[in-house]
């Protein structure tokens, strides 16, 4: 059976949305899909977006029903608004930001360790784990409204943030094709998602918005994750196109961080009242400050908002305590806690309190996201001393809901470019809540259809590590170079013969494989080799522990090969390394998908 949808998932951190489009259709009109999940104990009801959290429920709860959906009984879990609101109530028991756990390379993302740090009691689940359960309950709400198309048979885009490293967007993967999404589903980058979402809501209009050489910055700040990315317009062929022209690094820092920014306020308020909370009921408190923060800075929330978290103390047994928060408050801890004004030539601070770090999750040190974005455009201009203005502006996420905090970084870029100006923000009305799928759907409408796509081949240069030759020194490693073999821009549906001299490979036995990779050395080519660099220049993805089968034509346990790269139609990276002596070949493979376009 051919396919007769397109699926666009964004598989958030705080929601997971599905939209789709019929296939046959001239114009795409893309919907999206209520989605029926628990919202309280046996109460289902279908909303726009899965919340990404996922409740453990206790012994005592399984048996009774209170977790069954309609494609589903007898269940021990529950996933979407009602986990959410037990986060606040049950916090030990309740996983949030799976998602941002994927990119940790510091923990193993197959291993049960969410909810992190709950008691030995409380049964864990893997991040990849997490991952599957929201993209399963999105599949089986999918094929309950559409029975007649499998999920299995349809065009899936499921989105990623673009500072996805390789392995990350390999666990993404994973978690996908174990939920049931089709094996050529593809990954595509969110804030080239919500690109496409504009495309889709302006039609021929955008043409007329853009004009050759401007540059679209798309500031997507989402709830655990934040992503900057620059977009090009130019001319090919008298047509004007856009092409991807940087991404900015991994930034663990979102509206989770601003949750937690209100927790802290907040706990300030109860110990004014003279109640000192404890670890369980801080963490009760940070998703309670959830629902706050997104109430008050609606455009048309209310100028209070109740917080409470239930009481633990002999003489709280059974009640609550509770302070009310101001809307203005809110907003003034907000907008200069995470996008104070500075300068352009500011940068992030990196500061360290302890030599000892406790393995969470690697939240970004200076949360001022200006700063970041200061560096951002430092690092992607014309030269080290110019940095990027971007002629507009394209916001995502639900952080820019608010006013208050879109309006603070217009005004600051306003101030960095002087007489130039602030960049203009696109016109049109922005789906900040639903963005990403509708974006990723229509873009796997165009793949198919025809339309305008958006163009750059991988964001990232990828290395291999090599060790130097020359003589052991006891207690100390031999130095390592980095040999490039895929160049920025490097498209899909291409390959290439890695120039250079051949490379010792050990084979039959373990071995560990490091690899690398850089979103602002794009002057390297392949074959070039780094001798030295800096954490800033080039950050190590996961290294990969394997034993490559031996050339039985060969005794040596290192074969002397020369790479071939290839980047797949998905988006995958294969790394060939050919024997110069015989005709084996070994293969080593990860995704490594940046763009939504070859």
């Amino acid at each position: 059976m051919s396919a007769r949808y397109v699926l666009g998932i964004d598989l958030g951190t705080t929601n997971s949305v599905l939209a789709y489009t019929a296939l046959e259709a001239e114009q795409p009109r893309i919907e999206l899909l209520p989605i029926p999940q628990l919202v309280a104990a046996s109460t289902i009801e279908s909303l726009t977006a899965l919340p990404s959290f996922l409740y453990l429920a206790s012994e005592h709860e399984t048996g009774q029903g209170s977790y069954d959906l309609p494609w589903q009984s007898g269940r021990d879990f529950a996933v979407g608004d009602f986990a959410r609101r037990q986060g606040a109530e049950v916090p030990d028991r309740t996983i949030a930001a799976a998602k941002s756990w994927l990119c940790h390379s510091r923990v193993d993302r197959h291993q049960p360790i969410l909810p992190w740090n709950a008691p030995a009691e409380v049964p864990k689940i893997s991040p990849v784990a997490a991952s599957r359960r929201y993209l399963e309950h999105l599949v089986a709400a999918w094929e309950a409204a559409f029975p007649d198309a499998p999920v299995a048979e349809q065009h899936v885009v499921l989105t990623v943030p673009a500072s996805f490293d390789a392995s990350a967007r390999e666990l993404t993967r994973e978690a996908a094709l174990a939920a049931g999404l089709p094996n050529g589903l593809v990954l595509l980058e969110e804030p080239q998602a919500a690109v496409y979402s504009w495309l889709a809501a302006s039609g021929q209009r955008w043409r007329r918005m853009l004009s050759v050489g401007n540059t679209l910055l798309v500031c997507d700040v989402g709830g655990g994750t934040t992503d900057l990315t620059l977009v090009g317009a130019a001319e090919e062929g008298g047509e004007l196109m856009l092409r991807r022209i940087a991404v900015g690094n991994h930034l663990l820092a979102g509206g989770d961080n601003m949750d937690l920014a209100l927790a802290h306020h907040v706990a300030g308020r109860f110990a004014e009242k003279g109640v000192r909370l404890d670890p369980w009921q801080s963490v009760a408190l940070w998703h309670s400050c959830r629902a706050a923060k997104e109430s008050l800075l609606r455009p048309d929330g209310q100028k209070t908002h109740p917080v409470a978290v239930l009481g633990r103390g002999s003489k709280l047994i059974g009640g609550t305590v509770s302070v009310e928060v101001e809307r203005a408050d809110v907003a003034t801890l907000l907008v200069d806690g995470f996008f104070p004004r500075c300068k352009l030539s500011d940068r992030p601070a990196r500061r360290r309190t302890s030599g000892f770090q406790e393995i969470g999750l690697p939240f970004e040190s200076d949360t001022a996201l200006t700063r970041h974005l200061a560096a951002f455009l430092a690092a992607h201009g014309p030269t080290d001393a110019e940095p990027v203005r971007p002629s507009h502006v394209l916001f995502n996420g639900g952080v820019f809901k608010s006013d208050a905090l879109r309006g603070r970084l217009l005004e600051v870029l306003g101030e960095w470019f002087g007489d130039r100006g602030a960049p203009q923000v696109l016109a049109g009305e922005q789906d900040l809540d639903h963005a990403a799928a509708r974006g990723a759907a229509y873009y796997g409408w165009t793949k198919h259809c025809g339309g305008i796509r958006i163009r750059g081949g991988t964001a990232r240069s990828y290395y291999v590590g090599v060790e130097t030759a020359g003589l052991a020194i006891p207690g100390a490693a031999r130095p390592l170079r980095a040999l490039c073999v895929v160049p920025v821009g490097m498209e899909e549906g291409t390959e290439t013969d890695v120039p250079g001299e051949p490379i010792g490979l050990v084979v039959g036995e373990p071995a560990h494989f490091r690899f690398f990779s850089s979103p602002v050395r794009k002057d390297d080519r392949s074959g070039d080799v780094l001798a030295t660099w800096t954490d800033e220049e080039l950050s190590e993805t996961d290294s990969l522990e394997t034993e490559l089968a031996a050339d039985q034509a060969v005794e040596e346990p290192c074969v002397p090969v020369r790479f071939h790269s290839k980047i797949t139609e998905l988006g995958t990276f294969e790394l060939w390394c050919v024997s110069t002596t015989t005709d084996a070949r070994w293969k080593l493979e990860f995704s490594v998908r940046e763009d939504a376009d070859a």
